[in-house]
């Protein structure tokens, strides 16, 4: 597969690598088409990797990869262009956090989400969001952290959902651990676990853990 990760922060970077490794094709998209990160990137990750504009990724891409922050997901997404996202799978794994003060807060939250903006705004996309719960080295090896964990699928597309899912199989998620949540509202709750993250890892002092839900049969 042909993937377009829109991002060149950590999140970005560590996916696109995996995905290299898995042996899809990556171009990891940024503001501009000379970014030093993405470069750089590029050329430690290998053959099957490139770097250019959020445009020129997406428009190569069979699926598109929003791995920027939740509050410039928009302005990235308008600069990769509605017409290269239209019909293509688009994963948000982003989340809505902004430090103020000193404070993390989110924004949107409870009445919206960024993965409702984005289907909102490209209508035609078909928007998943998942593996904004946990780290990103954990979303590329849950074998970092033991147990029956779990992650959160949510969209409006069924199709786009199922090949998300196989897609965090390749990563290491088995079918039975990804839980899908129904409809791209449900991106509220997970994108609102987000502080309770950021407490339990000052906790803990580290970013290798996650969820795993025991449910009465």
């Amino acid at each position: 597969m042909r993937y377009a990760v829109l991002g060149t922060g950590e999140v970005g970077r560590t996916l696109g690598g995996r995905l290299v490794a898995l042996g899809h094709e990556v171009t990891l998209g940024s503001r501009t088409k000379d970014n030093p990160v993405a470069l750089d990137w590029a050329r430690q990750a290998g053959g099957r990797a490139a770097a250019g504009t959020f445009a020129e990724a997406a428009a190569a891409a069979e699926v598109v990869v929003n791995a920027v922050g939740g509050r410039v997901a928009l302005s990235a997404l308008e600069a990769a262009g509605a017409q290269h996202l239209d019909g293509k799978v688009l994963i948000d794994v982003s989340n809505p956090l902004a430090f103020e003060e000193g404070q993390a807060r989110l924004s949107p939250v409870e009445s919206d989400s960024v993965a409702e903006q984005i289907q909102r705004a490209f209508p035609h996309a078909r928007v998943v969001k998942t593996l904004n719960t946990v780290n990103c080295q954990v979303m590329v090896d849950p074998g970092r952290v033991p147990g029956e964990h779990v992650l959160f699928v949510c969209g409006e597309d069924a199709e786009a959902k199922e090949q998300v899912t196989a897609l965090l199989g390749e990563f290491g998620w088995p079918a039975g651990r990804v839980l899908d949540l129904g409809g791209i509202r449900e991106a509220r709750a997970v994108e609102m676990w987000l502080p309770l993250w950021l407490s339990l890892f000052r906790a803990f002092g580290h970013a290798d853990f996650n969820l795993e839900l025991r449910r009465a049969r």
